[in-house]
């Protein structure tokens, strides 16, 4: 008998829970508030369930957690390597040949990782500082670092650190913010920099200069993270004020304010076509809104904590959500 889509979704709903080691592999949820429901859940076993990232070929998924990281196999959503870490993971970035994965810890330092052997290549050491946000540039040549310490504000805490990949060597810090810097991204051409503090502003860098170019005011709390969209054109920034803006690029004109999170906005990313903006906060929904009105289109619900992270898989099929202290990180189907 042929499965339509309904009764495909509804037998991967009624599906039972497989275990893989000490994780559990689930199916849906129930549907979503607006729209389809998550088709796969990666249910951990560990305290937290933190930042995501696809490998750049969409074959693998990073998620990290308070116990290291987790390097999934999809399809299929096979777990092939646990990267074990002594404190919690804030941040996830794989380099644009697939070949590293930068993970980003509360214990002040980034890890570079080989994504075939699972072998530690290099650590960054960012002093007592907690790491909160890694990126890597288009060419895989430079990382950016951001940073903070709540015991001690300071420009040398809360900077932006640029990185020489091949070698490890800082080769400088951006200062501006006043507060913990809480996101960095590349533009696409990676001649930006753009950064998030908890200042309650953004900032755009010059990379070759590693001057600023533009401080982005309006937000009225923390600006908790930030994306650019695939074009460059565009730069989103969340915020614990419950809203998302989006600004023009270079001209950092705001182009949209869109409300509708009811409580603080924790992360956002663009999706592969730059068409939507996917937001997720502390209200525990993940939000998608179109780029061309600035009109929310769908929401979709489940999580049962804090949505921390947002990724688009490279071709567009999955949305990939974490769920904070729910322990979960699913797989949506969202168009």
């Amino acid at each position: 008998m042929r499965l339509t889509a309904k009764r495909w979704l509804l037998a991967l709903t009624c599906m039972a829970l497989l275990p893989i080691g000490n994780l559990t592999l689930a199916a849906a949820l129930p549907t979503a508030t607006v729209g389809s429901a998550p088709v796969r859940i990666l249910q951990m076993s560990g305290p937290y369930a933190g930042a995501l990232a696809f490998r750049p070929d969409g074959r693998l998924l990073a998620s990290g957690d308070g116990r290291g990281t987790l390097l999934w196999q999809l399809p299929g959503e096979r777990l092939i390597r646990r990267l074990t870490e002594p404190g919690t993971v804030n941040a996830v970035a794989f380099s644009p040949d697939g070949g590293l994965l930068a993970t980003a810890g509360s214990d002040g330092r980034v890890r570079l990782w080989d994504v075939t052997t699972g072998q530690l290549r290099r650590t960054l050491e960012l002093g007592t500082y907690y790491v909160t946000a890694v990126a890597f540039s288009p060419d895989g040549t430079r990382l950016a670092t951001g940073s903070g310490d709540n015991s001690a504000v300071s420009s040398s805490a809360n900077s932006v650190k640029l990185w020489d990949v091949p070698t490890g060597r800082l080769l400088g810090s951006l200062r501006g913010h006043t507060d913990v810097v809480t996101g960095v991204a590349f533009s696409p051409d990676g001649r930006l920099l753009a950064s998030a503090s908890r200042d309650q502003t953004a900032r755009l860098w010059d990379v070759a200069t590693r001057l600023p170019t533009r401080t982005l005011t309006g937000h009225t709390d923390v600006v908790s993270a930030l994306a650019f969209s695939p074009d460059g054109t565009l730069l989103a920034t969340a915020s614990w004020d419950a809203s998302v803006k989006v600004w023009t690029v270079p001209e950092g004109r705001l182009l949209h304010t869109l409300r509708g999170h009811t409580a603080p906005v924790e992360t956002v990313a663009f999706s592969p076509d730059g068409r939507t903006l996917a937001s997720g906060g502390q209200d525990r929904e993940v939000r998608l809104w179109e780029m061309a009105t600035g009109r929310l289109a769908r929401t979709l619900s489940g999580h049962t904590d804090t949505v921390n992270s947002l990724a688009f898989s490279p071709n567009g099929q999955w949305l990939a959500s974490s769920g904070s202290r729910d322990r979960s990180v699913r797989l949506w189907a969202w168009r």
